[in-house]
């Protein structure tokens, strides 16, 4: 457990030094940050509910209240970032800087009965067709859309 766990944190750390790469406007990196806290984990495949209950904690989704819906994916970043180079389509806000593409995912989804210190969720996994919003030059994902 311990070794995995070190094995997720160096693999996260090293994703993280290589996206120091690319260097975004402050905005958007601070967009983009955001969007791997939230949405990226490329080691694991997820799946049930205790790898929600844990991930949704450990990337401070239950700090002030329990999230009520969350997608991890879990591919490398390279593979996420080339979703931004597909075809522009329609973001649910009606801009026009969504891109979609399928990988693997873990949706959590919480119970209900949750209580903010103490957040329940129910994991699916599956691979499915995803939308982000990316922006910048060159262009980062910075928001989950669908």
């Amino acid at each position: 457990m311990a070794l995995q766990r070190t094995h997720s944190l160096l693999l996260l750390l090293l994703t993280l030094l290589g996206l120091q790469l690319v260097q975004p406007s402050y905005g958007q990196d601070r967009m983009y940050q955001r969007f791997l806290r939230q949405h990226v984990d490329p080691q694991e495949t997820g799946g049930n509910d205790n790898y929600c209950n844990l991930m949704m904690q450990r990337r401070k989704m239950t700090l002030h209240r329990c999230k009520s819906f969350n997608t991890f994916i879990h591919e490398d970043i390279w593979s996420i970032r080339s979703i931004c180079s597909t075809e522009n389509i329609q973001c649910k806000n009606g801009k026009m800087n969504c891109h979609e593409g399928v990988v693997k995912v873990t949706d959590c989804k919480e119970t209900g009965s949750s209580r903010t210190s103490n957040c329940k969720y129910r994991a699916k996994a599956s691979i499915r067709r995803v939308v982000v919003a990316c922006e910048g030059d060159p262009e980062v994902p910075v928001h989950f859309d669908r």
